[in-house]
């Protein structure tokens, strides 16, 4: 995920906490920014700027483009986040 980072897309700082499933390799915490972006397993911090819990591949999905979140994954549980709005920059910062 790193390598697809695309610098000057975000402006400003922020954290990231993904949780996509239960069990090993399934949550994550990144830290991201205009020149940035660090990705480190496991919850690394208490208060993320943004949280996003989804399935691993609804997750590869949305991150690669394949899959516009929309009102409806959110109401139907598929999706959650803190900021469902500051989603759709962070998912351009990886060219989705």
């Amino acid at each position: 995920m790193q390598k697809k980072f695309k610098p000057n897309v975000l402006d400003k700082d922020q954290t990231v906490y993904f949780s996509l499933g239960e069990g090993p390799g399934m949550k994550w915490t990144m830290w991201i920014g205009p020149s940035k972006c660090e990705i480190k397993e496991g919850k690394l911090v208490e208060n993320a700027d943004n949280f996003l819990k989804t399935s691993a591949d609804l997750f590869v999905q949305m991150i690669t483009g394949k899959h516009k979140p929309g009102m409806m994954d959110f109401m139907r549980g598929k999706i959650s986040a803190k900021d469902p709005m500051a989603l759709q920059p962070l998912f351009k910062a990886f060219g989705a």
